[in-house]
């Protein structure tokens, strides 16, 4: 048997304003590291035998690491959709929305929807494409819902959506 692998379902298109400034900063960041590396590479090379110079390996995996992410924005940034204003329904969850939930043991947690590409569990910011954020969209305040879990079925009631910078 071969390693095929079916293709990952598309991830969703939708990004914030300030997420899509992170990544042109990146990409061009990125560009400018290559530069760095193409020249280290080719002192690296010049040093002679390259099957077992340390530093000219290092490089070619270093090189080939920032070409695959440079070829990955360049095809992702052109179809992304920034989202940048308040939906006609702020009291409706939707993209870019921060809400408050309340779960079973009456834990309260904060954390914001954000796009596929910018999603951060340590800010407790979930990407779009996850079961979470599925439950909440178009939801609203003191509506109660279920999400399925790796863990199992968790409950938790909205109590709260607030669009624009983050909540106190």
């Amino acid at each position: 048997m071969g390693r095929y692998r079916p293709p990952a379902p598309p991830k969703s298109p939708y990004i914030t304003a300030a997420g899509y400034q992170r990544l042109q900063a990146e990409s061009a960041a990125l560009w400018l590291r290559r530069r760095e590396v193409t020249k280290a590479l080719a002192a690296a090379a010049a040093e002679g035998d390259r099957s077992e110079n340390a530093e000219y390996i290092y490089r070619k995996k270093e090189l080939r690491e920032i070409d695959r992410r440079i070829r990955y924005l360049q095809k992702r940034l052109p179809e992304l959709k920034v989202v940048d204003s308040v939906p006609t329904e702020p009291d409706r969850v939707f993209f870019g929305a921060w809400v408050s939930l309340e779960d079973e043991a009456g834990e309260e947690l904060q954390c914001r929807i954000v796009g596929a590409d910018e999603f951060d569990p340590k800010r407790n910011w979930i990407s779009i494409d996850s079961p979470m954020a599925k439950a909440l969209l178009k939801r609203q305040v003191d509506e109660e819902f279920s999400v399925h879990t790796p863990g199992g079925e968790k409950h938790y009631c909205l109590l709260d959506v607030h669009y624009g910078d983050e909540p106190a």
